[in-house]
Formats: C-alpha cells, structure tokens, sequence
C-alpha cells in the first residue's frame, strides 16, 4: 500500500495527527474522536497499518496503535528533498531576476 494513498483520506490523515499528538491509542480511544462507525474506522487503521505508517499491538482484548516512526522518517526525508529543489529553483530564479533587474537599470 502507498503512503501517499493511505494519507488521500481525510480522516486517516486526522488519525495520523491524533497518534502525533497523543501517543499511543486504542482502537475505541481512536473511535472517540471521529464521528463515523467503528468499523468505518477500523477500515482507516488497516490502510494505515498496510501502508506502514502505524503499527498495532494486542494487550488483552485490546488493540493499541502507534505511528511507525520509520515511515515517518521517510516522508520527512521526501519532503525535504523536495522543498531542497525548490529552494534551489527558487534562487536560480532569483538570480536571473536580479541580473535582469541590472541589465534594465543600465548598471
């Protein structure tokens, strides 16, 4: 499963958020803060879970989840390669600017 996919959805990128900010959650804990059936849900922790971006342990009857935070590692990594070749097609422009801005100021 894509990360990029497992994220196109509202509500699991809100799941994602919650257990950023949370920690670790049960399934119901999760539950609480969405205003769609638990088997709705249920549905959004696979695709997170067969996407790698969290990971779910049983402890007794319940299941826990938690972000995984190598998959969360490698969408930081994604993103900053990203921003580092706007950065530099940012500045390329920037410098074509600035010598055209001379070139019609006549310095």
């Amino acid at each position: 499963m894509d990360i990029f996919y497992a994220l196109a959805d509202p509500n699991r990128r809100k799941i994602v958020e919650l257990l950023s900010s949370a920690g670790p959650l049960t399934a119901t804990q999760i539950c609480s803060h969405f205003p769609v059936s638990p088997p709705a849900i249920s549905q959004h922790l696979k695709v997170l879970r067969e996407a790698g971006l969290v990971r779910m342990e049983k402890q007794a009857q319940q299941r826990v989840y938690r972000l995984n935070p190598g998959a969360m590692l490698e969408l930081e990594d994604w993103a900053r390669q990203l921003a580092e070749v706007w950065t530099r097609r940012y500045t390329a422009l920037e410098a074509v600017l600035e010598r055209e801005k001379h070139k019609l100021s006549g310095s």
